[in-house]
This record gives C-alpha cells, structure tokens and sequence, in this order.
C-alpha cells in the first residue's frame, strides 16, 4: 500500500482527503466540516460547535507560556471560531490529558485562567474529560453558541465587489512568539541573563494572551450588517484569503498601504530583519477576523472603528497583493504547518 506523509498534504489538505468519506445523516446538521463551526438546526436558531486542541511541544512552550494564560488562550481561541460564524459563544467543555510531571496545583493555575476567560466572555464551562498521558500536556476545548438563522456567516458568501475587510490589527502574535523565543535562547546561553520583554509588552500580549473578536459580532448586529463571509485569521492573513477565496469561488485584490499593523509590530519586524507584510501574509495566531460586506454596508462599516477595508473581491479566482509601489504579487499560503516532519 502506498504511504503517504502527513506533511505532504499539511493539515487542510489532510481534512479535505478526510471529509471525501463523511457523510451526513441527521437532516439537523445544517453543515458539518469545512466551516469555522458545524452548524447544527436547533429550531429558532442555529447551535454552532467548533473543537480546537492545544498540544505541549506543537502549540505551546512551557518554559514561556505561564499556565494561567494557557488556560485563557485555550478558551479564546476557541471564542474565535464562533465569533467567525457571526455567533455568540455559550457554553464550553474541556479535556486535558496530562502527565504525573503535573501537580494539582499546576492544573488548578490552568483552571484559574480558563474561568476567568469563561467569566470575561460569559460562557459556561460544562463539562470534559481528564485523562493520563506518559508526556506532555494536551487541551482540548470544544465551543458551542448560537447565531440567529438570517445572521449566519460562512466562508462560502463572499460576492463579487464585496469588500474585503479586517479587525484589529495584524502580526503582532507572530512577533510576541519570535520575541520570546529569542528571550528563552539567552536564557538558556546564560541562566543569569533576565528576559528583556519591556519594550515588547503589547506583541508578547498578542501572543501569550489573544481575545476572540466576540466584541464585533455585537458591533456587526448594531449596525444592521451580516457579513457576505467570515474567517478567523488563525493561519495568517494568506491562508485566510485562500479559503474565503476557494469556499466562495471568487478572488480577492488586497491592498498592502491598507493592511492595519501596529507601529511596534513594524519596528520589531525591523528589529528582526523580516518583512512585515510577510509577517502578516502568513505569520498567524492574531484571531482577528477576516470578512467580506455588500457594497450596501460599507457605509455602515466605516463606523465601527475597529474595522479596516483592506481591498475587494473581483469575479475570477485570481488573489492578488497589490504592493505599495503597484506591483501586483499572487496571495500564496506559506504559513506554519504543524504536520511537516521537522527533523
């Protein structure tokens, strides 16, 4: 039988050769893999469910990463992917696997930083599993929230002229890592050397302690707008576009003077000789959301702050980043995959 390497397909491609076999047999399933979220028909409304694990050694550095804010971030990320369907989260469950390494009080401190994510994005935490594991440490958080049948947002919508927009801004997580990265190597030359992190509080915030943007699902319902598509940017911008673009069967044109980046996140760029919009392109874990509106809503759009327009979607499946100086250059993904062999 042939063999085939995980990294050969990476993680997409490897759900896309999966999902050929699944079928659906509840007619409540309203749509299953390929989403942010599975959608689930409870009636009045859509139950959305999405699932994300958190494994020591792939997605977190114990020598960096405090607990508490594993616990936080293990919960926010998961805010984010109902946040990209236009929903609000309600309840979560948590499974963590773990080994004796771990005391009770360590896993108290995870816990600590899980409620209070629970508490600051008002979710219940119901229920999950505990199991032994001979190394490391694994979360696994699953989501559900609701969204309204008529407010739903999928990766499939997005429309010619539509216009492509972002929240917040860009590239600052990536840099955090890069920054603690660089810190825990000079930590480990000289175990005297103390991490120098001052200067790099807001990246290493972005990385360390990320919010799902729940926030703009209220802003986007106050003013009267449904996205056409929504994405969390999770993978990095490049990555983002690409599955808006494949989902809908539409491109995308974006505009790099538009892309919102920090000033700090352009200095560090700098500070470590990389590009910052390679940096953005397809550095991830920002959990910003990437979306397209109607022309109609533009208008609307521009009142909350929070916002950018970034560029527009055209007809044909060409994505293309327009540079600053006009040059046009094809939206390739080169993002981080966590199932290439490293050796």
């Amino acid at each position: 039988m042939k063999r085939t390497e995980l990294g050969e397909l990476g993680e997409f491609g490897l759900i896309d050769r999966l999902k050929e076999n699944v079928k659906i047999y509840q007619p409540s399933t309203v749509f299953g893999i390929g989403d942010d979220a599975a959608v689930i028909d409870s009636g009045t409304h859509y139950t959305l469910v999405s699932t994300d694990m958190l494994v020591e050694g792939v997605h977190f550095d114990l020598s960096y990463v405090p607990l508490k804010h594993l616990g936080y971030k293990a919960i926010a990320v998961n805010m984010s992917d109902i946040a990209a369907m236009n929903g609000i989260p309600k309840q979560v469950t948590v499974s963590i696997s773990l080994s004796n390494r771990f005391s009770v009080e360590a896993i108290e401190e995870i816990y600590e930083g899980i409620n209070a994510a629970c508490e600051n994005y008002k979710v219940d935490l119901v229920g999950g599993d505990t199991t032994s594991t001979r190394a490391g440490l694994a979360l696994s958080i699953t989501a559900i929230g609701e969204v309204s049948k008529e407010a739903i947002s999928y990766r499939k919508g997005a429309k010619a002229n539509d216009v492509l927009c972002v929240t917040g801004d860009l590239g600052a997580a990536y840099l955090g890592l890069q920054v603690l990265e660089r810190e825990k190597q000079v930590f480990l030359d000289n175990p005297e050397m103390k991490p120098e992190l001052n200067d790099h509080e807001y990246l290493v915030g972005r990385q360390l302690k990320p919010e799902g943007r729940t926030d703009i699902v209220h802003d986007l319902k106050e003013k009267g707008i449904v996205p056409t598509s929504m994405i969390d940017i999770s993978d990095g911008l490049a990555s983002e576009i690409l599955h808006i673009s494949k989902a809908s069967g539409v491109g995308m044109t974006v505009f790099v003077d538009n892309i919102p980046i920090e000033n700090k996140t352009l200095t560090t760029a700098n500070e470590f000789n990389v590009n910052p919009i390679t940096v953005v392109m397809n550095g991830g874990e920002d959990y910003e959301l990437l979306m397209t509106i109607s022309q109609e809503d533009y208008e609307k759009v521009k009142a909350i702050p929070e916002i950018t327009p970034i560029g527009f979607v055209t007809e044909d499946k060409n994505n293309i980043l327009v540079t600053n100086s006009g040059e046009k250059v094809s939206i390739t993904a080169q993002g981080w995959n966590h199932l290439q062999d490293k050796e």
